[in-house]
């Protein structure tokens, strides 16, 4: 396995992926990341598209898995223009397919 290879497994073993379905509008995403910001745990990477007629994006954030995340995941799903919060523990493709793009 070579060097980038064995980065990206080590990141994906302790990293999940959170999927949420939110309303789209102006301000979303600072509520969203607001509320890890304040509990002090970081976004490793963020990743927003609309949906359909763009009253709906779909955002996806890379964050590092600890004992924290299920609580503040909880938090995440209580928040007004939150509809949606799907886990995927080990990375997703969303970011695994970037890569090639953001290694210098």
């Amino acid at each position: 396995m070579s060097a980038p290879d064995r980065k990206t497994a080590a990141r994906n073993r302790c990293s999940a992926v959170l999927e949420l379905d939110v309303r789209n509008h102006p301000g979303v995403m600072t509520h969203i990341c607001g509320l890890f910001a304040r509990r002090a745990y970081n976004v490793e990477g963020i990743a927003c598209v609309p949906l359909g007629d763009g009253t709906t994006s779909r955002a996806w954030l890379l964050v590092n898995e600890d004992e924290r995340l299920e609580q503040v995941v909880k938090q995440v799903e209580k928040l007004q223009d939150v509809m949606e919060v799907r886990r995927h523990d080990g990375g997703h493709g969303v970011f695994e397919n970037l890569q090639p793009f953001l290694v210098s």
